[in-house]
């Protein structure tokens, strides 16, 4: 991934997008992780607007 993407105005979704531009330095063996982690934040990020 060399591009960041724009802010997206929710920082836990901004934060996790920024932990996907660590992919770059990493080990192909360590994407997956990543990615779980992001999923994870993502979903948490999602649940947490219906409790808004």
């Amino acid at each position: 991934m060399s591009e960041q993407p724009e802010e997206t105005g929710d920082d836990r979704v901004d934060a996790v997008l920024a932990r996907l531009g660590d992919l770059a330095g990493r080990p192909v063996s360590e994407h997956v992780a990543v990615f779980d982690a992001a999923f994870t934040g993502l979903e948490a990020a999602l649940g947490a607007v219906d409790d808004q």
